[in-house]
């Protein structure tokens, strides 16, 4: 371990890392999983899903699993509570648990046994979790009364103390409200509520936080911590997010091709990684990015395991690879009595080979400079900047009367040609709002957006009209929603072709395409797929294809990145700045995650509830946030580093904070590029900061 990452270490947080590893070597496992393999059939093939996997379990720990989609994750997991689809099954291997083999279980009744009293499981998307039909009491309530020995009003009362227990206000009024009433995060809550009312020795939480902001995902996780003490649980956390996992794990598991290829300590994995992939998945992080580079993304695709599997299923990928790894299946090496991977680079016969991960890089704090190469000269400081799109003094309402709501109130920012400015902000705030005006998706209430120095809202020119839809593309932040199920690659990147007759023949309509899918690192023969036939980077990659094939100057990337992996995130990543380098392409880059903002933006807008409250080129804004929302949004974003983690002090905004009742508040240029919404007090407090 490097001397900036020791002098760093708290000494609590490596006590705790300390007694968990004691227990490990000292304590027997609660569950013992051993070369457990799982097989689907699908389309009258075999699919080897789980390949002789093991895992021990300890009593009140917190376990992460990562690894990139499709590595097995949830499959491996689903074993322990029965939940494999009905082409899945079991075909090897022991799960011992309570003195049972869980793995040798065949009937409903005997998983009943197991299945929320002893083993519960929290879903990825609570919305599916749920019953929209149902109240969300009475869900709550049917799972207490089916496992605890309450019912009637008895049951209700406990309902509500686990709503109040998981953080819900007011929870006797919500417990008569359906799920579509509460929000993302609220709903994650209940879903978690249900299954704590088993009262569950072990709680699986399968991607808990994937698809919430920072600020509500460091809140669940807080919650889950808090849970975990009161109720002495032990938690299994499966996710990609690995500033999630320095956050939560005691130990953590890397899964690869349906095996756990390394375990270990959370601080021996992220500081001494062994496994080739541990390294590649740490190195592919933003937050350990440099400006101007591109982030190592990991080369090719995972085996496909209708197949059988030679050697180190890693090999292919790994520039690396010994000539034994494409050969001979490695064992699982030793690296210290709690840490093992399964690597030929571990035998005492193979060559010293240098890890890829420079793991000082993990002590970087948020505020402090990112490295970049070089000066880089962002658009909007070159003297002869050229604005590309205005907005100014934007609004944007829906309903009316006494349900009208307001989403975008009085928003004005300028993009410069060539560069990536970001929005950021919670769920509602409004970014998407603002990026689907811009495209002249949503219309707009008041106030202007300009092109080149042109009106595009309201009625325009059929001619200019045309020009927006051509010149102004959308990269939309569900791949698989946005791309036509029914329809062929080549149709779907196609569309605007056809709609705009911008080819000449079949022919040009055909090379066209092809050079748009290799544009974007697609084979000429993925134009005859449909869309489920891919990955979800693969579908992100045909969504920014068809923005492309238009010959866009301007795109508005929302959330294009917030579903993807660790991995399929550093290449999306690269080619959007590719493409901007090569085609000259200006970005409205909307995302809630900050550390991603960073490493692709020149400058980020904070917005909260439909109004821009802080303005800055992107190294400025993190070096010297000054609203307190842009704060907060910063003490939530999660860092890969167990010890900066796990110390880090989470920041609440409350608009109450302010008050605007005779002060009024401006947007005001605090300093040249730096601009920020306050009343009078406030900003004579932010510019104190900012000499700080």
């Amino acid at each position: 371990m490097s001397e900036a990452i020791k002098n760093m270490q708290s000494s609590s947080v490596e006590m705790e890392f300390a007694a968990r590893a004691k227990q490990v070597l000292s304590t027997e496992p609660i569950l013992s999983a051993r070369d457990v393999e799982v097989e689907f059939t699908l389309r009258g093939q075999k699919l080897k899903a789980i390949r002789r996997c093991s895992l021990d379990l300890y009593d009140g720990e917190t376990l992460a699993i990562v690894g990139e989609s499709g590595s097995g994750k949830s499959v491996f997991t689903k074993t322990f509570v029965g939940m494999l689809d009905k082409n899945g099954k079991v075909t090897g291997g022991n799960i011992i648990y309570d003195g049972k083999d869980l793995a040798k279980f065949t009937t409903e009744s005997q998983w009943r046994t197991i299945r929320g009293k002893k083993i519960a499981m929290v879903t990825q998307d609570p919305m599916t979790s749920l019953n929209p039909l149902k109240k969300i009491g009475i869900q709550i309530k049917e799972a207490i009364e089916l496992n605890q020995p309450l019912r009637g009003k008895a049951a209700k009362a406990e309902a509500i103390k686990l709503l109040e227990l998981v953080g819900i206000a007011d929870a006797a009024r919500r417990y008569n409200q359906y799920p579509h009433e509460f929000s993302g995060g609220m709903r994650q809550r209940v879903v978690i509520a249900i299954a704590v009312a088993c009262n569950p020795q072990i709680l699986i939480c399968d991607e808990p936080t994937t698809a919430l902001d920072v600020t509500i995902q460091a809140q669940i996780l807080e919650l889950i911590r808090k849970l975990q003490k009161e109720k002495h649980m032990t938690i299994i956390y499966i996710t990609h997010d690995l500033g999630v996992v320095a956050n939560v794990a005691d130990r953590v598991a890397v899964m690869y091709a349906g095996q756990i290829i390394e375990i270990g300590m959370a601080n021996e994995i992220f500081f001494n990684p062994r496994h080739p992939y541990t390294w590649a998945l740490l190195s592919a992080m933003p937050q350990l990015g440099v400006k101007g580079e591109k982030l190592p993304a990991i080369d090719g695709t995972p085996p496909n395991l209708f197949n059988e599997v030679h050697g180190d299923s890693f090999a292919p990928r790994n520039k690396k690879a010994l000539n034994v790894d494409f050969l001979e299946e490695p064992p699982m090496f030793d690296v210290t009595p709690t840490h093992q991977a399964k690597t030929w680079m571990l035998d005492v016969r193979a060559p010293e080979v240098q890890q890829t991960i420079d793991v000082d890089k993990l002590s970087r704090k948020m505020n402090e400079p990112q490295p970049s190469v070089g000066e880089i000269v962002h658009p909007h400081q070159e003297p002869d900047r050229e604005a590309l799109v205005e907005v100014k003094d934007l609004q944007v309402t829906f309903g009316s009367g006494k349900k009208k709501f307001v989403a975008v109130d009085d928003v004005n920012f300028t993009i410069y040609k060539g560069e990536t400015f970001s929005l950021v902000g919670e769920s509602g705030s409004g970014k998407t709002t603002i990026g689907r005006a811009l495209v002249r998706i949503n219309p707009i209430t008041n106030g202007e957006v300009l092109y080149r120095g042109q009106p595009i809202t309201g009625k325009i020119s059929k001619e200019r009209d045309v020009e927006v839809i051509r010149k102004c593309q959308m990269i939309f932040q569900d791949p698989m929603a946005s791309l036509n199920e029914r329809a062929k690659v080549d149709y779907i990147v196609s569309e605007g072709l056809y709609n705009h007759h911008l080819y000449e023949n079949e022919k040009d309509r055909q090379d066209k395409v092809k050079r748009a899918l290799e544009e974007v690192g697609l084979l000429p023969e993925f134009s005859s797929r449909f869309p489920h036939e891919f990955s979800g980077g693969q579908r992100q990659r045909i969504g920014i294809a068809r923005s492309l094939i238009m010959q866009p100057e301007f795109i508005v990337a929302d959330e294009p990145i917030s579903a993807l992996d660790v991995s399929i995130r550093a290449q999306v990543l690269n080619l959007l700045n590719d493409l901007k380098k090569e085609r000259g392409l200006t970005y409205l880059f909307i995302a809630h995650d900050l550390s991603v903002v960073r490493f692709i933006s020149d400058r980020i807008a904070v917005i909260h509830k439909g109004r821009i409250v802080e303005l800055a080129e992107a190294e400025e804004l993190f070096r010297h946030p000054l609203h307190p929302y842009t704060k907060a949004l910063l003490s939530a974003v999660p860092n890969p580093n167990p010890y900066l983690e796990r110390e880090k002090k989470l920041l609440v905004y409350e608009p109450s904070m302010h008050d605007y009742s005779e002060d009024k508040p401006i947007w005001c240029e605090i300093i040249p590029e730096h601009f920020v919404y306050g009343n009078q007090a406030e900003l004579a407090q932010y510019e104190q900061e900012i000499k700080a």
